[in-house]
């Protein structure tokens, strides 16, 4: 999923670039409301294990291959918009140090798998955590459900940006196929890779995972104090 130089014309990856930097600056005050003194520490191994996780590609057929994009995994984890900083600061030192990804691209890739996995990630988690059983158990399933819907939702992105500003001589029609459909595929390895990593740190540490914070408040009991009986205070 990392754009390259050049594949998008400059106004396309201008406008990303924007939409990138808006995104980043709202998150940078939404983190505030996520992390505290004891769950800060969760959002550098999270961005640390999906810049590690991205390293490794599998193959998805005819010489394909995908990688973890990590979006959902990360807001299920730290919350969303600590998600969002999280995936920036790994494609930011990814495009700068290991030439993964072009720099002119760079909010092309912010927005693909920083802003738009995250999004639609996070946004089918909430709604499945609905459907299913409120207990913390379903929260892997329903982190599983929204990754694989955010990898062919980035690809879709992507494939409309392309029509919009597309530099390579490639056909639109093949561009659409080709990114749907694999990355259909992907989603898949990217489901089972983000359902298996929650459903661990669940069985851990369940209080350290955002996405599982509603369902481990337990309700306060209100305590009322009978009223004096006025024969007995007499």
């Amino acid at each position: 999923m990392h754009v390259p130089d050049g594949f998008l014309d400059a106004p396309t990856s201008l406008a990303t670039g924007l939409i990138a930097a808006a995104g980043i600056a709202v998150a940078l005050r939404g983190t505030r409301r996520e992390l505290d003194d004891r769950t800060a520490p969760m959002a550098g191994l999270v961005a640390t294990f999906v810049f590690a996780a991205q390293m490794i590609n599998f193959p998805v057929g005819a010489g394909t291959s995908g990688h973890l994009m990590g979006g959902a995994l990360a807001a299920v984890l730290v919350g969303p918009w600590s998600a969002v900083l999280c995936l920036s600061v790994v494609l930011l030192v990814q495009g700068l140090m290991m030439a993964d990804g072009g720099i002119t691209a760079l909010g092309t890739n912010i927005t693909l798998m920083g802003l738009v996995t995250v999004a639609v990630g996070w946004t089918t988690f909430v709604l499945m955590r609905r459907v299913l059983a409120a207990r913390p158990t379903a929260v892997p399933i329903a982190a599983a459900v929204g990754a694989f819907l955010s990898v062919p939702a980035a690809a879709l992105v992507f494939t409309l940006l392309f029509s919009v500003g597309g530099q390579a001589p490639v056909d639109l029609s093949r561009v659409v196929v080709a990114m749907l459909g694999w990355h259909t595929l992907i989603g898949l390895g990217e489901a089972a890779v983000t359902g298996l990593v929650v459903a661990s740190v669940i069985a851990t540490r369940p209080d350290l995972v955002y996405g599982a914070r509603p369902l481990l408040a337990v309700p306060t009991l209100e305590i009322r104090t009978p009223a004096p009986d006025p024969e007995t205070t007499r």
